[in-house]
Order: structure tokens, then C-alpha cells, then sequence
């Protein structure tokens, strides 16, 4: 009697559905630090007092909310160098973590002279 228990309990669990076997959770820590390499790949080399990009993101399911700070050199066209950074980053967090990035918010947080262009500024008489 007990090896007829004993089979039953060693027969293979019934298949079950890979999207019904559980779920991954990504931290919003991680894609945040996703999406501030994301926005660093699409920068140009920033001036060495020059603060890296960061990121806060929200996740709620798999959709990220994401705000990115940044420093740009000046002079930039800031408006269409911002519409760069959220069409990477969005791209990038989407292909690296698998979710949705419905919005990227671009927070300009300090403008630098260029050096090129703060040397030609020099001083005249």
C-alpha cells in the first residue's frame, strides 16, 4: 500500500503556462539606474564640475514613469537635445527591463559654458 502513495507522490507536477509560473519584479532602483546610463549614452562629454545625469522613476506594474536630471552645456538647443534624452531613455529602458515608458520628463538642472565657448568669451578691450 504505500508504494501505490508513494507513486502518486512522485508524479510530475501538470504543466503549467509560462506566464501563469510566476513574475519577475525589477526594482525601481534598477531602472533608474538603467535610465540615467540611457540618458549618459545620448550626452555629449559633460565639463569635469559637471554633475552626472540621474534618475527617479516610478513603476507601477510594468510601466515606468521617469524623470531624468541633467546638467547641459550652454550653448545647446536645449529643447531638441531633451527630446533626445526622453526618446533613448524611453527606447533603452523599454529593450533593457521590458516595460512600457509612456513619459520621460527632462529636468534641466544647470547650464555650463562649453569650453570652447567660455574661452572665446574672453575678456576684450
Amino acid at each position: 500500500m504505500t508504494s501505490a502513495t508513494g507513486a502518486a507522490r512522485r508524479r510530475p507536477p501538470a504543466a503549467v503556462e509560462p506566464a501563469e509560473r510566476g513574475a519577475t519584479r525589477i526594482a525601481d532602483r534598477v531602472v533608474s539606474k538603467v535610465a540615467a546610463q540611457a540618458a549618459r549614452e545620448v550626452l555629449p562629454p559633460a565639463p569635469e564640475k559637471a554633475a552626472a545625469p540621474y534618475a527617479n522613476v516610478v513603476v507601477h506594474h510594468r510601466t515606468a514613469h521617469v524623470r531624468i536630471h541633467l546638467e547641459l552645456g550652454y550653448p545647446c538647443d536645449i529643447g531638441a537635445r531633451s527630446a533626445e534624452v526622453r526618446r533613448h531613455v524611453a527606447e533603452r529602458v523599454g529593450a533593457l527591463v521590458g516595460m512600457e515608458v509612456p513619459e520621460v520628463a527632462v529636468q534641466v538642472e544647470r547650464l555650463h559654458l562649453t569650453p570652447a565657448h567660455g574661452a572665446a568669451q574672453g575678456r576684450t578691450r
